[in-house]
């Protein structure tokens, strides 16, 4: 269904997420069919483990030939930099920070702490991936201008949560529209059920892309 879905999509979009469902029904197989089709891979296994098992499956991840990775920031500074040094330049490594389905309540009872603000809390967990060398990390369209102020152009921000003006949020809790994120500055988009699950997947790609044009933002 996964390839079905490629092929009737074409040349609207060339760049692909393989999650946690699809990669565990299809394994690399998808990936590779992906690439074949001369299409781009973010695989998103969000990597949490000891240093080694994360060093070695980045590695692994790494000879695929996709282009993003992510980790988990809360494995720690030591497990991010066997990502890195296991990556080698070959893949961008992304760091996951708080997860966009989470409220507040629930990172205060997951560190048993007060947070007074998700985004001061996802910059703190920002910066630790950049110490550690981390290319960027996957955030909310509410927390990346605020990434890229304090982390530098340079410091990638991929966004998650992304629906058409009307869709349901789904089990996302903070989402924003293409147009949001675009002015935001991050550098991409993830964009899922808004697409993969409406009644026409092609026609709403081409209406999240007019969003963005009118947005002034050039689709890549």
């Amino acid at each position: 269904r996964a390839l079905a879905l490629v092929d009737s999509v074409g040349p609207q979009a060339d760049f692909y997420k393989v999650g946690l469902q699809l990669f565990e029904a299809a394994g690399p197989a998808i990936v590779h069919a992906l690439l074949a089709r001369g299409k781009r891979v973010f695989l998103d296994l969000k990597f949490h483990d000891i240093p080694s098992t994360v060093g070695a499956a980045v590695d692994t991840a790494a000879q695929l030939g996709v282009e993003f990775l992510t980790v988990h920031v809360a494995g720690g500074p030591t497990m991010l930099r066997a990502a890195r040094e296991a990556a080698r330049g070959r893949v961008r490594l992304l760091g996951v920070t708080a997860l966009t389905s989470l409220s507040a309540g629930e990172l205060e009872e997951i560190w048993d702490r007060p947070i007074d603000s998700i985004a001061a809390e996802t910059i703190r967990l920002g910066r630790i991936a950049r110490e550690a060398g981390i290319d960027g990390v996957v955030a909310s369209v509410h927390e990346a201008a605020e990434l890229k102020r304090s982390f530098g152009e340079e410091f990638l921000v991929v966004t998650p949560g992304i629906r058409l003006p009307g869709d349901d949020s789904h089990d996302q809790r903070r989402t924003a529209t293409p147009a949001a994120a675009a002015r935001a500055g991050v550098d991409a988009l993830v964009v899922g059920r808004s697409v993969t699950a409406a009644p026409d997947p092609v026609a709403a790609l081409a209406r999240l892309h007019r969003e963005l044009r009118e947005s002034g933002v050039q689709v890549s």
